[in-house]
């Protein structure tokens, strides 16, 4: 191993490797994976001089600890977390230098699930499928990170601009998802399609890259037979026989036997990325592009 790398001394409830993904490969069971919050880990990369889909590492909660063999520029965004090195203080949202051997910290989220970590030159594990993006679902990618690991870095392109700050939208008080019909919209009753865009939900804390639970009043179904397995897309809202929605997100299957009764806009879903267990979570119908 060179002193491009760094190591994990803390690697926290969840820490993973994320770019953007590898789309194009449903057809043969693989997600799309990929950072849950997309615009923050384009936000960091670009803090750091990298490409947007340079890879990056994405905490869950409590964040992590890392060393770094090299002196590194480092920036930390996403949810909102205190930032030390060697102890002292450091920006949150700003690019970072660390010299070689000091150690990193990426504090509890204040706020929000998910903190950001880009090194400039980017995590250099090998890809798979086009991606370096750890799959919870299908195995595929580096693990999830644990103590001890020790992870490659690129060398810094010097291709891209390298920004001061740049804004970070805040985690979502409340989480407000816009909504197409789903195919399978006529397999619950009326009720319960009013039910699903007029009452509020709450992110449950059975959340995670998969998908996001909610829970609130279960939907009615109409018909109760069973539904063959399907295709399921980014942000398809399947509903189990509990009759609470689940939205799915980067790591979800690619197929599925419950009915969706909606889809979440895209764009929609970065938000969800940062609702923390609890948050209030309201389904709008979406108006007609």
């Amino acid at each position: 191993m060179t002193d491009r790398a760094f190591a994990v001394v803390r690697a926290g409830a969840l820490t993973t490797v994320q770019d953007g993904g590898r789309p194009g490969h449903a057809h043969l069971g693989v997600p799309r994976s990929g950072a849950l919050d997309q615009p923050a880990a384009r936000l960091v990369n670009r803090l750091v001089g990298n490409p947007p889909g340079a890879a990056v590492l994405e905490t869950t909660l409590n964040g992590c600890s890392l060393r770094p063999r090299r002196p590194v520029t480092v920036a930390v965004g996403g949810a909102p977390c205190p930032v030390t090195v060697d102890g002292r203080p450091a920006p949150w949202g700003a690019p970072v230098r660390i010299p070689a051997g000091a150690l990193l910290d990426v504090g509890t989220a204040l706020s929000g699930v998910r903190c950001y970590v880009a090194f400039d030159g980017g995590v250099a594990v090998d890809p798979v499928l086009g991606s370096r993006s750890t799959d919870l679902l299908s195995g595929l990618g580096p693990p999830p990170l644990a103590d001890g690991t020790v992870l490659p870095l690129g060398s810094p392109s010097g291709t891209h601009t390298r920004v001061d700050t740049v804004p970070h939208p805040a985690p979502p008080r409340e989480l407000v998802l816009r909504v197409a019909p789903g195919p399978r919209a006529d397999w619950f009753t009326p009720e319960a399609l009013r039910t699903l865009t007029t009452r509020a939900y709450r992110v449950s804390s059975a959340s995670n890259r998969i998908g996001l639970r909610t829970e609130g009043l279960a939907l009615e179904r109409a018909l109760q037979g069973e539904l063959p397995s399907e295709g399921m897309v980014l942000g398809a809202v399947q509903v189990p026989p509990d009759g609470r929605p689940v939205v799915f997100l980067a790591d979800h299957p690619t197929t599925g036997g419950y009915p969706v009764v909606a889809v979440v806009r895209e764009t929609d879903l970065a938000a969800a990325a940062q609702a923390v267990p609890g948050t209030p979570v309201r389904f709008v119908t979406a108006a007609r592009r």
